[in-house]
Order: C-alpha cells, then structure tokens, then sequence
C-alpha cells in the first residue's frame, strides 16, 4: 500500500477515504490535511469561525484539484463541536480518520511550574474544554461513523504531558489527560476503531506561544537531531497511525527529534 517517495515521505493511496482534521488552519492541523489530500483522501478541514486562514487553505488546496472543504466551528463548544463533525460527515459520505489536533495554551507566555498563583480557574477552563472535553466529545460525536469503517483516531498530545513542564500546569495536565483519554477510548472502541496519538516536541509553527531566540536555540541543542520538528514531521506520523500500523492502538508516539532524551 505504502512506498518511499523522493521526498523520503511515506506514500498512501487514500482516494474514497476521508478524514476530519480539528484545527487545520495551520500548523500541524494544515500539514495533516494537506498531506491526506494530496494522498487522495477527502478532507473536512476545522478552523474557528472567523479564522480567515481556515477558508484560504481550503480554497488554495481546491486550486490544487484536492478534495477538501470547510468545517467551521469551536471544538470546546458542547453543542457546536458535535454539530461540526456530524455536518461533515454528511458532507463526506463517510468517515475513515478523526484527527483531534485543535488545541490551545490559553497564555502567550510560558507559565512557570512555581507560578502556580498564575494559574486561574479561567486558564484551566479554557485549557480543559478545548485540549481534553472537546477532544472527548468530538470522538464520541465520529465513533458511530469510524465504527461503520473501522477507522482511526488520532491525537495530538505533547511532551508537556509526560515529561515536560510544558506552557502551563494545566496544559501538561490536559495534555497527560489526552494521552489517559487515547488509552482508554482504544479499549473501548476496539476492534473496530484504533485510537493513537503522538506527542510533538518543539514544533516550528503558528502558535500562542512566544519563542525567544534563546528559547529557540536551546531546544534544538537539546535535541538528538539536532532541530525542531516541522509540522510536516508530525502529518508524516499522523497519516501513518491513520491508514498504517494496522495492529497499533493505544499508543502515544514521541516525535520530539530526541527533546525528550
């Protein structure tokens, strides 16, 4: 099914298949999307309403002959994060992959672990309806559609939740659910659903997150591989637990360029 291409990129033949990708207005949520696309799959791309990147990477990527469309909505909105999955699967036809990669920081500014009097109730609700209860809702909201196809999920999770002090204590908190929540949806929606999820490190992308030049530096001195993963890096991995590894679930994968070591 799969072969190296050029690119050293693993190549999938996806057409009549079709995901949703949560946050796919940029970053690693975009680089998903457009790498399923360009496999042939059918994409339902999710973006904020009023996030003008969402509708531009979608018409770009209909310019390219992709099969891709729009699904605005807030994935921590109880009833509209449903909704937006349910209105996408009917326009898809079906449902092969979920990718919950929307998520969120809540800060712009790292919170250090001894600043706990930082950390608000409004930080951690802000943190926990989008990373982890929205998360949990859409997957109930595709289970039905993912069954009939015996699909995938996959997540993004962090290092933050294993780790790492991440941004904040209740973002490696989210993030530590995530990966308990990947676990646990995998028992429960096997055998006809996997649910995987990985766990990106320093990432080169749009995010809330303000990176110093040291900051920068630093993680890619740290690093194995000595650099920071791109948002293509993370799609590569994604779009395997999706339509690969075929007796993989339950797993969360580290793709940290050795962050982590």
């Amino acid at each position: 099914m799969t072969n190296l291409s050029a690119a050293n990129k693993l190549r999938y033949d996806l057409s009549g298949k079709a995901a949703i990708v949560t946050g796919g207005a940029s970053g690693i949520g975009l680089a998903t999307a457009t790498m399923l696309a360009r496999n042939g799959c059918m994409v339902a791309i999710n973006f904020l309403e009023g996030d003008a990147r969402g509708p531009e990477a979608v018409a770009k990527l209909c310019q390219e002959g992709l099969s891709v469309i729009e699904a605005p909505g807030s994935v921590g909105d109880p009833k509209g994060g449903p909704e937006m999955i349910a209105a996408a699967i009917s326009r898809l036809g079906r449902l092969d992959l979920l990718v919950n990669n929307a998520g969120t920081p809540g800060v712009t500014e790292v919170v250090p672990p001894g600043r706990i009097d930082l950390v608000t109730d409004e930080l951690w609700e802000t943190i926990l309806q989008t990373n982890l209860v929205g998360l949990f809702r859409l997957s109930k909201a595709a289970a039905p559609a993912l069954k009939a196809c015996h699909g995938a999920i996959v997540s993004v999770a962090s290092i933050a939740g294993i780790n790492r002090a991440g941004s904040s204590l209740p973002y490696g908190a989210s993030k530590a659910a995530v990966i308990n929540v990947t676990q646990n949806l995998a028992r429960g929606l096997g055998p006809e659903i996997r649910v995987n999820a990985v766990a990106p490190g320093a990432v080169d992308s749009s995010w809330q997150i303000r990176w110093t030049n040291e900051m920068v530096q630093s993680s890619v001195e740290a690093a194995a591989l000595k650099r920071r993963c791109t948002p293509e890096d993370l799609a590569e991995v994604i779009v395997f637990l999706g339509f690969g590894a075929s007796m993989v679930t339950g797993q969360t994968l580290i793709v940290d360029g050795g962050l982590t070591l």
